[in-house]
């Protein structure tokens, strides 16, 4: 803590991070570091500048703890091995970073356009309002699974009991392809449409049942899925990579 380097980064972690840091008394110890007279101790910052990114006590239980910060620039100090591994580590982050938020907005950009081929505007609580908590936890249940059934062919419960095996792994929606997601979102949308102009759920499911074959015939050969599926690849080997 002699080094003036030291003081700087100590004192510039306290500045960012702490309202009632001291400094005045900063400024005077960073004038002295650096020099043979100069000696502060762990305790000494701590007491004189009001420091907190610094924890130091006296006695069997004692020890000198630092936030991550200010540990990882000591560590640093004392080994470059340990100093290249964290600039290694950081570019590699970054780099993955970079990379999520590039095929993020790739694949927002090719999701706008898949919609705006089958485009509706969605609305919200039509139904749900004018009904007890009970009722709306059942209309919830009830109307996600008029759309299972109209793009699957099943409810969720029927779906769970066909596939056992991959039931622990998520619901009918976890499961789904990215080309069905698409149309699941679509109908979504429609089915507000419909439930705003009081149509029956009868006659609803018969609707988006057509409407959801319609578009797997418009959209399954269109060549943006392509393009979505794979993203999704090279996401996912990204993924792997980095574990």
């Amino acid at each position: 803590m002699r080094n003036k380097d030291v003081i700087s980064y100590l004192g510039l972690w306290e500045q960012i991070n702490n309202d009632k840091f001291k400094g005045v008394e900063f400024d005077a110890f960073k004038s002295e570091s650096g020099s043979n007279k100069f000696k502060i101790s762990p305790q000494k910052w701590i007491r004189e500048t009001n420091a907190r990114g610094i924890i130091s006590k006296s006695g069997n239980n004692g020890g000198t703890f630092a936030h991550p910060d200010i540990a990882f620039e000591f560590a640093s100090w004392l080994s470059p091995e340990f100093k290249l591994y964290v600039i290694q580590e950081f570019q590699r982050l970054k780099k993955i970073e970079a990379h999520q938020n590039k095929i993020d907005w790739r694949a927002n950009r090719i999701l706008s356009k898949i919609n705006y081929v089958v485009h509706t505007n969605a609305i919200k609580n039509i139904i749900v309002p004018t009904l007890t908590l009970k009722q709306k936890k059942f209309i919830y249940a009830e109307e996600a699974d008029v759309i299972n059934v109209a793009l699957f062919g099943m409810t969720a419960k029927e779906w769970r009991s066909n596939n056992p095996d991959i039931a622990n792994e998520g619901n009918i929606r976890d499961c789904a392809d990215l080309f069905h997601l698409v149309i699941l979102n679509n109908l979504e949308n429609l089915n507000a449409e419909l439930i705003k102009m009081k149509v029956p759920q009868n006659e609803r499911i018969v609707r988006l049942n057509e409407i959801a074959r319609n578009q797997i015939e418009l959209l399954k050969n269109n060549k943006l899925f392509s393009d979505l599926e794979y993203l999704e690849k090279e996401n996912n080997n990204e993924f792997n990579i980095s574990k």
